[in-house]
């Protein structure tokens, strides 16, 4: 058993990577309180609004002679509006204190698609940096909101631009279609690594960034520990190639883990030297 989720993932990795972070979001019942006890434990700093109904448990097959995963996802929980009302005064709470606010993950049932797109536009008045990790109609309207970064994997970018990508060339007409909706900075993620458009100051760069190829034990939560990767190098003032360089690395170390959002610094430092970041021109026309 463990506390998990997208934005849980992204927690842990951030806190394995020693960046500050505090996770937050709706917990009810007795899961919740374990998913509560569970960050405690892990020394994960947390502040959660409590609901009524009972937070969701969701299981992930690893299949240990081949690299595939079944996850069985349960029906999340009801939120009322007024508990809505308090996860958001609880984000204007923390995001006071804070350099990046990451919104992650699918949104519970009957909380309108927009939410996203609202909370986004709200963080980027405060002058602070906003990630979107989303899926569906909630990241369509979030990345009109303009956010920071928005990481999509493959599947998530091709449903929002609306054709399959298999050629370079169709992940970077991707990756500008997604940019021309609202995103500022734009990360594809793959198992074998990632696509992604980065601004720098009003130039864009588009990069391939392709993993080493490794025998994985659970893919379970890579591209989560990719994001926290990336944005944790980005705080820091690294340059995209090197953030890019890390991030895929490190997602590419948590696959050799069961368990989402867990890595291992030194094998992720030594696969570091065997990604190769290469940087793309833009498609003619």
């Amino acid at each position: 058993m463990l506390a998990g989720g997208k934005g849980i993932n992204i927690a842990r990795a951030l806190k394995l990577l020693g960046t500050p972070v505090v996770a937050t979001g709706l917990v009810g019942g007795r899961t919740g309180i374990r998913i509560v006890e569970e960050l405690t434990s892990e020394a994960i700093l947390n502040d959660f609004v409590r609901i009524d109904d009972e937070s969701r448990t969701s299981t992930a097959v690893v299949d240990p002679t081949a690299p595939t995963y079944t996850e069985i996802n349960e029906w999340g929980p009801a939120v009322r509006p007024e508990e809505l009302e308090m996860l958001l005064d609880k984000l204007a709470y923390l995001a006071q204190g804070a350099e990046a606010v990451v919104f992650a993950g699918s949104l519970p049932r009957d909380v309108d698609e927009a939410f996203y797109g609202e909370a986004v536009r709200e963080i980027n008045r405060r002058g602070i940096t906003t990630v979107l990790d989303s899926e569906g109609q909630p990241l369509r309207r979030g990345v009109q909101s303009e956010p920071f970064l928005v990481s999509p994997n493959q599947n998530e970018a091709e449903g929002l631009v609306g054709q399959e990508f298999n050629e370079d060339e169709d992940f970077i007409l991707g990756l500008e279609a997604i940019a021309e909706r609202g995103a500022r900075n734009v990360l594809i993620t793959q198992e074998s690594g990632c696509f992604a458009l980065l601004r720098q100051e009003r130039t864009a760069h588009r990069y391939r960034v392709q993993a080493p190829s490794i025998e994985p034990v659970s893919a379970v939560g890579s591209g989560d520990v990719l994001l926290a990767a990336f944005l944790a190098a980005h705080l820091k003032g690294e340059s995209p190639e090197d953030a890019l360089r890390g991030a895929v690395a490190t997602g590419t170390a948590s696959t050799l883990e069961v368990g989402a959002g867990r890595f291992d610094q030194r094998e992720a430092d030594r696969l570091a030297s065997a990604v190769e970041v290469s940087e793309l021109e833009p498609v003619a026309g």
